[in-house]
């Protein structure tokens, strides 16, 4: 069977990508500290949330272990005398949840295993460094000729991948990067079919792919082996860093933001809409581009980790492209993926924001011209272009390719339609986490609207035009019935009388006033 409707075993159904917001609700003091509850909620939905109790020298901890980013936060500062003081405890909450705020909407910091432990201890107690090397050494008990050289520690941004450098004992000097990950949500593909395909990739041959020298799978994870390339990848010649480093190092905080020349926007540009032409060619789905993805071998960009979409793992980007419900095929994916890795390699960092509202100055206008057809309001509003129209604009249409290598990727037609109700099954869970994001915000909108200053005087307006007209209806019914009594009594009076008790009738503008 190609598709399991039912997710496997050992399948990790939490996506690590989902955000996490946090807000104080409380404190309370106890003998010598004081203990900070704090809501913490994943996603949009209040029902997926919960509480946890931390003390100052928690946050104190965790900032810390943040400081290796290079960024400066805001954690209000320590007090040894007075840090009981009802109003001192007041104002540093304040500043705690301004703390909260600003770790949980950097993107980096957000998504990193020292914030998710600190917000999530439940989902988050795994050593998954240890598990990794349980699962590594299962792997070289059949494969004895690999060893081990040292663990490479935080240089992915992936909580549930760990990374190795590794050495064959007949080629010691040779150095190749180990990667395992384990299964992630989107994971569709039967295990026979997923091991079958990840056994495939090393076959996988093109130019602007990076290759794969082994890969295997069991029921719950993967493991990849790659030659290991001292320049690193894309991201780490825009950022200038050194790729043994950990993540939150390297892309933090650079110390000097430049973008590339324009020709080698140009070139890596069409590199990489070129393989990703390819892989949708084939039915494979790729949906994991960014920079860090991008292995660069001299003047050639190459893609990286096949693997994550067959792992069913989370983009790098799905919380910005999971606010748009145009952006909603796999394709389209990595083609508005492909507008944020353009935008580094030409400003040398990430947009601040998604949409763009207006883009700095480029090199060239053909550069400004595709970053609007990907990230800008308009575009992500009405959709994607194809990689196809891409390659077509002028930014890539006139660059000359000098690779000769033959592109070739065998994939089994029965492996294809596993491959393709896998996609859409993927694409499936993306629309509905649309959907569902598209009415929060519409309620959330209305809700705000509904409790403006503006709109509660409104309807105190309203409220009192109302009152007045009750008031009016009242005093033409007590006149009629005064009238109808007065005549049964057999006044000779032709006009109504009014009541001294009625009052005055409302003139008439505020009567044809609009309620």
């Amino acid at each position: 069977m190609a598709f399991m409707e039912k997710p496997p075993a050992g399948k990790v159904l939490l996506d690590d990508t989902a955000p996490l917001s946090a807000g104080i609700e409380a404190s309370q003091s106890l003998h010598s500290h004081t203990e900070y509850i704090i809501r913490v909620q994943r996603g949009i939905s209040i029902e997926n949330s919960w509480q946890i109790v931390r003390r100052y020298s928690d946050f104190d901890l965790l900032n810390s272990s943040l400081q290796i980013s290079g960024l400066s936060l805001p954690l209000p500062p320590k007090k040894l005398i007075g840090n009981m003081d009802r109003e001192f405890i007041a104002e540093r909450q304040k500043g705690l949840q301004n703390y909260l705020n600003v770790i949980t909407t950097n993107h980096i910091l957000s998504n990193c295993e020292l914030v998710k432990k600190f917000l999530d201890p439940s989902n988050y107690s795994a050593n998954y460094t240890e598990i990794a090397l349980q699962q590594v050494s299962m792997f070289f008990r059949s494969e004895p000729k690999w060893e081990v050289v040292e663990p490479l520690r935080d240089i992915g941004w992936r909580i549930r991948k760990r990374y190795f450098l590794m050495k064959t004992k007949n080629q010691p000097k040779e150095r190749l990067v180990l990667s395992w990950a384990d299964l992630g949500p989107d994971k569709y593909l039967s295990d026979k079919d997923f091991q079958w395909i990840i056994r495939l990739l090393p076959s996988c041959l093109h130019p602007y792919i990076y290759r794969v020298t082994f890969a295997t799978a069991s029921e719950s994870s993967a493991l990849v082996i790659r030659t290991f390339n001292e320049k690193g990848t894309l991201k780490d010649l825009i950022y200038k860093a050194k790729p043994k480093d950990p993540f939150l190092k390297k892309y933090c905080n650079p110390k000097k933001i430049q973008g590339l020349e324009l020709q080698q926007i140009k070139t890596f540009g069409r590199q990489i809409l070129e393989a990703l032409k390819f892989l949708h060619e084939k039915g494979f789905p790729y949906g994991h581009l960014h920079s860090s993805n991008v292995m660069l071998e001299g003047e050639m960009c190459q893609l990286l980790d096949l693997e994550n979409s067959l792992l069913g793992l989370p983009s790098f980007y799905r919380s910005y492209f999971s606010q748009f419900r145009k952006i909603n095929t796999l394709e389209s994916v990595d083609v508005h993926c492909f507008g944020h890795l353009l935008y580094e390699m030409t400003y040398g960092r990430p947009p601040d924001s998604v949409p763009v509202d207006a883009f700095p100055p480029a090199p060239s206008e053909a550069v400004v011209a595709v970053l609007e057809a990907l990230l800008s309001q308009e575009a992500c509003k009405n959709g994607m272009p194809t990689v196809s129209r891409l390659l077509q604009m002028p930014l890539f249409s006139d660059v000359f390719l000098t690779s000769s290598e033959k592109p070739q990727f065998k994939i089994p037609t029965k492996l294809k339609e596993a491959l393709k109700i896998a996609k859409e099954s993927t694409e499936k869970r993306l629309i509905e986490e649309q959907k569902l994001i598209h009415q929060h915000r519409r309620l959330t909108r209305a809700k705000s609207h509904h409790g403006s200053e503006e709109e509660r005087r409104k309807r105190k307006i309203l409220a009192r035009k109302k009152s007045k007209h009750s008031a009016f209806e009242s005093s033409e019914d007590q006149t009629a019935k005064s009238s109808n009594s007065n005549n049964s009594a057999g006044s000779g009076a032709s006009s109504p009388l009014t009541s001294p008790s009625s009052p005055t009738p409302p003139s008439t503008a505020v009567e044809h006033a609009p309620f």
